[in-house]
Order: C-alpha cells, then sequence, then structure tokens
C-alpha cells in the first residue's frame, strides 16, 4: 500500500512551526522572546505561527507580568504532545517507504 500523504500534519509540518513543536518538546515550555530569538523570528511572524499552532490546540499562551514587563510563556498540551508523536510516526512511514515510493515514480 503507497504511503498517504495526508497523514503528514500540515499544521506541524511548516519549517517554523516544527521548529517550535520540536522546542517545546525538548524544553517543555519557552518564553515567547526566547522563542523568537532561537528561530530567529519577528514578533508578527512568531505570533502567526503560534496562533495557528493554538488554534489547533497544540499550545497554550500564558501571558503575564514580571514587574510592568509583560511575559508570554509557550507550553505544549497533551493533544500536541500527541500530534507530534503522530507526526514523527508518519514521517517515519515514509521514510520506510522509500522502495514503494521508488515503484510508483518508476510506473509514472
Amino acid at each position: 500500500m503507497p504511503f498517504d500523504i495526508a497523514r503528514i500534519n500540515e499544521v506541524i509540518h511548516g519549517r517554523v512551526r516544527l521548529g517550535i513543536m520540536t522546542l517545546l518538546v525538548a524544553r517543555g515550555g519557552i518564553e515567547f522572546k526566547a522563542l523568537r530569538d532561537f528561530l530567529s523570528l519577528t514578533d508578527g511572524n512568531l505570533s502567526t505561527h503560534l496562533r495557528k499552532l493554538e488554534d489547533a490546540g497544540y499550545i497554550v499562551q500564558e501571558k503575564t507580568f514580571v514587574g510592568r514587563k509583560p511575559l508570554t510563556s509557550i507550553a505544549l498540551t497533551e493533544t500536541g504532545r500527541v500530534a507530534f508523536l503522530q507526526y514523527l510516526d508518519a514521517m517515519r512511514v515514509l521514510l520506510r517507504d522509500e522502495d514503494g515510493i521508488r515503484d510508483q515514480l518508476d510506473e509514472s
């Protein structure tokens, strides 16, 4: 059976969102500014990607204040953790199915 491309989670698969999810899995949580700096993004660009992940239920953002300065912390949800593991499984299947993909390309 050929690999089903629909198994790849498009919310996670984008380069920036994959980086965000990977960091959150590795660290458990991260502050907005640290994430922005690590990924070399603008505030607006990072916010857009975080909103997509939050809308999917993969992350939560907590906004607090330290003194008078705003602080946004981002954490992975259980749904996000499961989605990320499913994404990795789909990629493993795709990599294992390399011969099947070659066969399909040869038939085209």
